[in-house]
């Protein structure tokens, strides 16, 4: 069995320019950790109609999916509404969550050496970020533990690095454990001098019908520092079927008659 992953970003602060995202990368290299590939990735704005839309899609999808951002208790934050909006359900206070914030209200108050005021407007205000679409798990934060939530296989996590990455990982190690494949996919590659990939296609294309699995990959580029204009060609999926596909690469390459550089191995 195999599920394909994907990856919703929403931030106004990403698409603008003011927040490089860092998510992607890391997502990539938790999954790769556990022998598995990011399928999509998604970034969206702070704008509820584009947000509802894009959670629409990724329950409906079937895939497990991580978003990150957005469920903070701000007037910018929008994503706790919005996943209840796509899944049809209302808001409420999850009371796991109300445990949690509070346990975090009381501790910011020791820290800071003043009482603990459970009705003071602001406490009450911070519940809203247990406020989740009914029928909602929560995910626990090893951070400061406000929590995230779960609906089905879609993950939401907040936008701090710090937070989200940790509560991402305990997702996987806890309910995906049965799909990771460490150690088994690979991908094997070579450096093309002289050829295009229109030349190659016909090549590419029986190689993916002869080895079921694997996939064939170009990466064309015109001005490399080392390599100059080339292709790097190769094939990736289980290591069990890569070898095989690789080597029908390197025999049907050297009936082009193409200058060929290194080799790569993932």
């Amino acid at each position: 069995m195999t599920r394909s992953f994907g990856l919703i970003i929403v931030g106004d602060e990403i698409l603008s320019g003011k927040r490089t995202d860092k998510h992607m990368p890391k997502v990539i290299e938790l999954l790769a950790a556990r022998g598995l590939p990011l399928a999509w990735a998604e970034y969206v704005g702070d704008e509820p109609a584009r947000i509802t839309a894009a959670l629409g899609r990724a329950f409906a999808s079937g895939d497990v999916v991580f978003s990150t951002g957005g469920i903070g208790a701000t007037p910018d934050d929008h994503t706790r509404q919005c996943a209840a909006a796509a899944l049809g359900v209302p808001l409420a206070l999850h009371p796991e969550a109300e445990v949690l914030i509070r346990e975090r209200m009381q501790d910011t108050a020791r820290e800071q050496g003043i009482p603990y005021e459970p009705d003071r407007p602001d406490n009450v205000h911070r519940l809203n970020m247990g406020v989740f679409p009914l029928g909602a798990n929560i995910i626990r934060n090893p951070y400061n533990k406000i929590p995230g939530f779960s609906v089905g296989d879609v993950h939401f996590v907040p936008g701090f690095p710090v937070m989200a990455w940790p509560m991402i990982e305990s997702v996987l190690d806890a309910r995906y454990g049965e799909f990771f494949a460490r150690g088994r996919a690979i991908e094997k590659s070579i450096i093309v001098y002289g050829a295009m990939e229109a030349t190659l296609t016909p090549l590419m294309e029986t190689i993916e019908r002869t080895h079921a699995g694997i996939k064939v990959f170009s990466l064309p580029s015109v001005d490399h520092a080392e390599h100059g204009r080339h292709i790097e060609l190769g094939v990736k999926g289980d290591a069990s079927a890569v070898d095989g596909a690789y080597q029908q690469l390197l025999e049907g390459l050297h009936a082009f008659g193409v200058k060929l550089g290194p080799e790569l191995v993932r």
